[in-house]
């Protein structure tokens, strides 16, 4: 692909002399040459009243008058020391000082004139002369400090200018001039607006903030024919739709464009706003519109109860407890076997939230004599079941520390909301648990199908709800920090296979699915989240490389790993027998997967934790299999229990 040459504009600072960093001039040049101003000021005054035709008194010769007078002007000069000044940072104040002290000097001229006239009767100097001294002399001396200011802020402007990254505004619309005049008003910041990108093809002969207006299609015609002065683009995210940022972005990374996006107008603070313009992430161009929230009903649920988060410290359980803490519970206990997250949470969230009350407690889920004391002593009003072992290769090797903690953890939990009374138990499930192809994803249905068990147990008052979604943008061990950590060390990327794809949300967008879910069911459900397209992992990998300035296989290569035990090369959110109902929230749906009775379910769940206290794997995947009879292992050891 041919570079786009980026032309350069003439620049004062290609001087070999520059005048910015020019060192101060002493202070008695500044007062020769506020001298010779003066002298000047005399000489047009002079002229002045000549060409009036008026004569000046000649009491005294007009020479040594003149002399006199700048004797005057040059001591109040010295009295207010108007030449200690920088010219260049010359101020209201400096040009007061002038003002002062030649006001002083025409003061003391007339007092002297009028008290010769009381003496001699006669007058030494016209009135009028004095008058236009007086105005000459403080207009000479202010242009000359104006001009001198002005003139170094255009060096320095200059200087700082090609100093900085020059860059286009992406929109010509309100939002895009109020950024660009904050831009404009903040010099800290590294970037030089040189125009305005329109979105439309109308040819356009405006300009907005001095900086023209290039249209859509001229801008995109100059890009192909390798004319471009600028380097990078600045993007207001928040008023593109999906469909324009992916293709604006296309064309961006396509002639090497650094992509740079600000705020929302509502969102920019202005007195951070260095902070707040950064480089375009993948995770900007995979976000969608967030799910709308019902916060009246989702603030009752919470509002002065006591909320247990599992998993607490982890990606989705950290982002359930910032969102509940802003609903004003009374309490929230947030639990974790992890220490050092754990203790980093407890850190962040009192900083954050010093008005609520926390609560850090480190215990495993798979002890239930340890869990029994915290719902005998809070007594829980909602539980969101956030805690799990999630990687896939992992836990393959290792599927009796998944029951452990995915099977035998949340049966625990679930028995005990039972046992306790909670009124909603929200489980965050996976879309691996459909159609499994690993013991990660077999482990998270069996958890399913035990919480989903729980909901027509006789006497059972706790609603029990599931919520399904895909892979999560930035959690902990996910691929887009992984790919993003390769990319800094100068690669290779490393992809498994390169038709696989995946399912993306935000973190946010997560958390919202679970606490809408802990608020609208009724007990029994599983919501899945409508996750959009798939995406290529290798299209991914591609983006996030051109998005950080290089070439895929060029600059950093991509390889293939080859498909990890129990990995598959698409995920499914329901199963191939599943049907769907809606919801109130277009994209939350409830999936009425095959459930299981209480008593059976409970008997093969004790029989596989059973085998997973001695280790024995082959037994527990077994087991696994018969609970979840679409679970066929892939690329696994266990791929013989499917024969």
């Amino acid at each position: 692909m041919e570079k786009v040459k980026t032309y350069k504009r003439f620049s004062l600072n290609d001087n070999v002399l520059d005048l910015a960093d020019l060192k101060f001039l002493p202070r008695w040049v500044i007062l020769v040459i506020d001298l010779i101003i003066i002298i000047t000021s005399l000489l047009a005054s002079h002229l002045l009243i000549l060409g009036l035709e008026v004569n000046h008194y000649k009491v005294f010769p007009l020479g040594y008058v003149f002399l006199f007078i700048l004797a005057v002007n040059v001591l109040f000069m010295y009295i207010f020391k108007t030449y200690l000044g920088v010219i260049r940072h010359s101020t209201f104040v400096d040009l007061f000082k002038i003002f002062l002290a030649n006001l002083c000097c025409v003061l003391t001229i007339v007092a002297i004139n009028y008290s010769y006239f009381l003496i001699a009767n006669k007058k030494i100097v016209l009135i009028p002369f004095l008058g236009l001294y007086f105005a000459i002399s403080c207009l000479f001396l202010f242009v000359f400090r104006l001009c001198v200011k002005g003139f170094f802020n255009i060096i320095k402007e200059n200087k700082r200018s090609n100093s900085k990254r020059k860059i286009y505004i992406l929109g010509d619309d309100v939002t895009s001039v109020a950024i660009a005049q904050v831009i404009l008003s903040n010099p800290n910041l590294p970037f030089d607006i040189r125009g305005f990108i329109s979105y439309h093809d109308k040819r356009l002969n405006v300009k907005l903030l001095d900086r023209k207006v290039v249209a859509k299609s001229k801008f995109i015609n100059n890009l192909k024919n390798g004319i471009n002065e600028v380097s990078s683009v600045l993007v207001i995210k928040e008023a593109l739709q999906k469909e324009e940022l992916d293709f604006w972005v296309n064309i961006f990374l396509e002639y090497n464009l650094k992509i740079y996006k600000a705020p929302a107008l509502q969102k920019l603070r202005t007195n951070d706003i260095v902070n707040q313009i950064n480089r375009i992430q993948i995770e900007d161009l995979l976000n969608r519109k967030q799910i709308k929230l019902d916060n009246l009903e989702i603030r009752k649920r919470h509002f002065q109860k006591t909320v247990l988060v599992t998993g607490g410290a982890g990606s989705i359980g950290n982002e359930i407890v910032r969102q509940v803490a802003l609903l004003n519970p009374m309490q929230i206990i947030i639990l974790d076997q992890s220490e050092t997250p754990l203790y980093e949470t407890e850190l962040e969230m009192r900083e954050t939230y010093p008005h609520i009350n926390f609560k850090f407690v480190l215990a495993d889920i798979s002890n239930y004599s340890r869990l029994e004391p915290l719902f005998k002593k809070y007594n829980f009003s909602m539980v969101y079941h956030a805690a799990a072992y999630k990687h896939v290769p992992i836990v393959e090797d290792n599927p009796h520390e998944a029951v452990l903690v995915n099977v035998m953890g949340t049966k625990n939990l679930a028995l005990l909301a039972n046992k306790y009374g909670v009124n909603r138990f929200v489980m965050v499930s996976t879309d691996k648990a459909v159609n499994p192809t690993n013991v990660m994803g077999a482990s998270k249905r069996v958890a399913e199908l035990f919480v989903q068990s729980l909901q027509n147990l006789q006497g059972n008052t706790t609603k029990f709800i599931t919520t399904r979604f895909g892979n999560v943008l930035g959690s902990n061990g996910s691929v887009i920090p992984h790919f993003r950590k390769q990319i800094e060390k100068g690669g290779p990327v490393t992809i498994t296979h390169p038709e696989i794809v995946r399912y993306f949300m935000t973190i946010a967008e997560a958390c919202e699915l679970v606490l809408n879910a802990g608020t609208m069911g009724m007990g029994g459900e599983i919501y899945v989240f409508d996750m959009g397209e798939p995406v290529k992992i290798l299209d991914l990998a591609k983006r996030m490389i051109k998005l950080s300035g290089f070439e895929p296989d060029i600059d950093i290569k991509i390889v293939y790993t080859g498909l990890r035990p129990g990995e598959k090369l698409y995920e499914e959110l329901l199963s191939d027998d599943t049907r769907t109902l809606p919801t109130s929230h277009e994209k939350i749906m409830i999936s009425k997967d095959p459930s299981m009775e209480f008593e059976k379910i409970d008997e093969l769940t004790d029989r596989i934790i059973g085998f997973s206290k001695k280790e024995e794997k082959q037994e527990i995947v077994r087991i696994l299999k018969i609970i979840v009879k679409e679970f066929k292992s892939n690329n696994s050891i266990y791929e013989s229990l499917d024969k």
